[in-house]
């Protein structure tokens, strides 16, 4: 257990890292993201004010799904948080915010922090839906990008099909003092418990960005390749103008997907060198355990395309290495 967020988290239960992660890529795993905010946000003018906050377009989609989008600073359009809304109904929005940014996000949108009243748990994998059906048929069925609510061993909770593994599954945000029932029922189904470590591989290895690594503070959407998530013809939005500059006049790093020859793993921080010249930095690095070998996210000039030859330094060592696309792994 480690501090994380200003929650108690686990790293890894005694099967071990590696085990839950093939876990999740091979059957199903549980994850306890309790972590995650939800900030409620209701009412007539509900869907005005996350427009004005966010830069993705909600009239994209509709009542009973969800949305990928960001919160940029107003200064320098740096993303100050990446976020999954659930548009659970006509005025109900669930806003889910990184673990230690909730507290921005309800002064940027407004709305109600309920993070304290439930718990969220993941069930990922090509199995997680069909083990999830024996304890909760309904919460099962929610289809990917979807949202309802649906009843849980008779409970109401809200569930969508989202997640952070690159695999299919459910997230399900159910009432704290019905977690542990929940939990206890989806293990008993046979869902492997999965801690912070295999999360942290399974989103590397699906190239999924992490809020304090390849995105925040002096990082935009643009930098971070996530620009399919800003609207630019939706009107005006936090942060809209200094984007749109730095849209026009071009961005100087690109997030870019490495694969280091052989099993050693970068690390966050460490140079990435053309003809022995420093160009870029790795921001989040392991080795992934489906494809057994080392990868990396890192800042590169634009310049520099997939298929070019780079080298990673570490620990003193130097990494042959090349620009590959992300996702480093899709499922099946």
């Amino acid at each position: 257990m480690v501090p994380f967020g200003g929650w108690d988290m686990p790293i890894q239960y005694p099967t071990g890292t590696i085990a839950e992660h093939h876990a999740c890529r091979q059957g199903a795993a549980v994850f306890d993201v309790s972590h995650l905010g939800t900030v409620r946000v209701t009412g007539p003018g509900a869907l005005d004010r996350l427009q004005a906050a966010l830069t993705n377009d909600l009239a994209k989609i509709s009542p009973g799904r969800t949305q990928y989008t960001h919160l940029l600073d107003p200064a320098d359009a740096s993303v100050l948080d990446d976020i999954i809304v659930w548009w659970v109904d006509d005025s109900r929005f669930d806003v889910m915010p990184n673990a230690s940014n909730t507290a921005r996000v309800v002064q940027a949108i407004g709305g109600e922090d309920v993070t304290a009243t439930r718990a969220v748990l993941a069930v990922q994998g090509p199995e997680a839906r069909a083990r999830l059906a024996s304890v909760a048929p309904d919460a099962a069925a929610v289809p990917r990008r979807a949202v309802a609510e649906v009843q849980v061993l008779g409970r109401t909770c809200v569930v969508a099909g989202t997640g952070y593994t690159g695999e299919d599954g459910v997230e399900l945000a159910v009432p704290a003092d019905h977690a542990a029932a929940v939990w206890d029922a989806v293990v008993a189904s046979g869902v492997t418990p999965a801690g912070l470590g295999a999360r942290d591989t399974l989103r590397l290895e699906a190239g999924l960005p992490l809020h304090g690594h390849e995105l925040g503070p002096g990082i935009t959407p643009l930098q971070a390749g996530l620009g399919w998530v800003v609207a630019w013809g939706k009107g005006d939005f936090q942060g809209h103008a200094p984007l749109a500059a730095e849209r026009d006049r071009g961005i100087d790093r690109r997030l870019r997907g490495l694969e280091v020859d052989g099993r050693r793993p970068p690390r966050a921080e460490c140079a990435v060198l053309v003809d022995g010249q420093t160009v870029g930095v790795v921001t989040s690095g392991n080795l992934a355990p489906t494809l057994q070998r080392g990868i990396a996210l890192a800042f590169l000039p634009p310049e520099i395309e997939e298929g070019a030859a780079v080298v990673v330094d570490i620990r003193g060592t130097q990494a042959p290495a090349r620009v590959v696309p992300t996702p480093f792994y899709r499922p099946g």
